[in-house]
């Protein structure tokens, strides 16, 4: 790998976004090749950066801190959805979860791996929580649309009715559970088989 090393900054001189993303792209490509968190280490990062462990030291306090900023280029929020029904926003929403709409195919080999480490440290669940927060605060504003518009019921239970909307496809991604199960046909399916029970009801 070429040597991206920076030059010594002047006092004031931004940093280089180019060795930013070198040192993302090496811890990244470090634990899709099976590197494990505890293993993965600054220094192996610098080598494979083509860069001193002072240049990662003066953008990130540690290793934890490297990690939340690497894993968080992979699980972006997606694009805002359209507001056109509360059913299409659901589905373009779920499409994005564990993995489709992420382009970086280091991602399914990465996450399994991550899940492991979320619980066994309380730092790496709250960092966890931060990265994957943005997409479900989306997610949480199309069901709460959907509440004042009429389209889901009043009494609808926001956090959970999120959740088990998540939770199928998230398994089958990530985990691959059932090996008749097409992830991808999923997001439409759940969010028809959730539907009739999100809707307001009809009164006889």
């Amino acid at each position: 790998m070429p040597d991206v090393e920076e030059a010594p900054r002047a006092p004031g001189r931004p940093r280089s976004l180019r060795v930013d993303e070198a040192i993302i792209s090496a811890t990244l490509d470090l634990l899709a090749e099976g590197t494990s968190i505890d293993v993965l280490s600054i220094e192996s990062i610098a080598s494979r950066a083509g860069v001193g462990k002072a240049t990662i030291y003066r953008r990130w306090p540690g290793k934890d801190a490297l990690l939340v900023d690497a894993l968080a280029t992979l699980k972006q929020p997606g694009p805002e959805p359209a507001g056109t029904s509360v059913r299409d926003d659901l589905i373009t929403m779920l499409s994005q979860v564990g993995g489709p709409a992420n382009k970086d195919p280091r991602f399914a080999k990465i996450m399994p791996c991550i899940l492991p480490q979320v619980a066994r440290s309380e730092a790496n669940y709250q960092a966890y929580q931060e990265i994957i927060e943005p997409r479900r605060r989306r997610i949480r504003e199309v069901l709460r649309r959907g509440v004042e518009n009429g389209e889901l019921r009043a009494d609808l239970d926001i956090e959970l009715t999120m959740t088990v909307l998540i939770g199928p496809i998230l398994v089958q991604r990530v985990m691959r559970w059932h090996p008749d199960l097409d992830a991808d046909k999923m997001p439409e399916q759940v969010v028809d088989l959730l539907l009739a029970g999100m809707a307001p009801q009809q009164n006889a």
